[in-house]
């Protein structure tokens, strides 16, 4: 069964982003796949990010030495076939919330420095990014740093960029925007 991990970066259970996972949840489903949704916001993180302490490159193992809430996400963003960044933005970026997990994804690479490579499990699956914003400003920057990770890890990149979402539960209010999410859910192939 085709696996969809969704972290939702949002730091509320039922704003504008919570709606578009909702809508994009029931679309994969209906399509066969097994959606797993994890908030950030309710991650319990012993780390503000990570801390560079390079230990996971000592490693065999692709996974953060940090025993917490996003030590466990990482393995399950190595399980699923699809992984989708849902956040508003906030500040021209992802929210803090998601942010410390995206930092965390250092201890899924591994480097040969000499053979100037890298290894990572990430590699051949697919990075999705559902973005939404009161206004336009910003969303092609955020979805920009987004496509570069997904290159950078070999992961094939889709988006759905949700402009003018306004307030908090306001998204539902978006001529056609019900179907847009359900076409970008069809777009990643499953």
């Amino acid at each position: 069964m085709f696996k969809i991990l969704i972290l939702n970066g949002s730091p509320k259970k039922d704003g504008n982003t919570a709606k578009l996972i909702g809508w994009f949840s029931e679309e994969a489903r209906e399509r066969g796949a097994r959606v797993k949704v994890v908030r950030a916001a309710s991650l319990k993180s012993r780390v503000n990010g990570c801390t560079s302490c390079r230990a996971c490159q000592k490693s065999a193992k692709y996974e953060c030495v940090i025993n917490d809430d996003v030590k466990v996400v990482l393995k399950e963003m190595q399980k699923a076939d699809v992984v989708v960044f849902a956040t508003p933005l906030y500040f021209y970026g992802p929210s803090a919330q998601l942010k410390l997990v995206i930092d965390r994804m250092f201890s899924l690479y591994k480097w040969d420095n000499k053979a100037d490579t890298f290894t990572s499990p990430m590699r051949g699956k697919t990075m999705g990014l559902i973005l939404s914003a009161y206004e336009d400003i910003g969303l092609k920057i955020v979805e920009g740093s987004f496509n570069l990770i997904a290159d950078y890890s070999g992961m094939r990149f889709r988006s759905l960029l949700v402009s003018n979402a306004r307030e908090s539960g306001e998204v539902k209010d978006i001529k056609g925007i019900r179907g847009r999410v359900k076409k970008f859910a069809q777009s990643l192939n499953f």
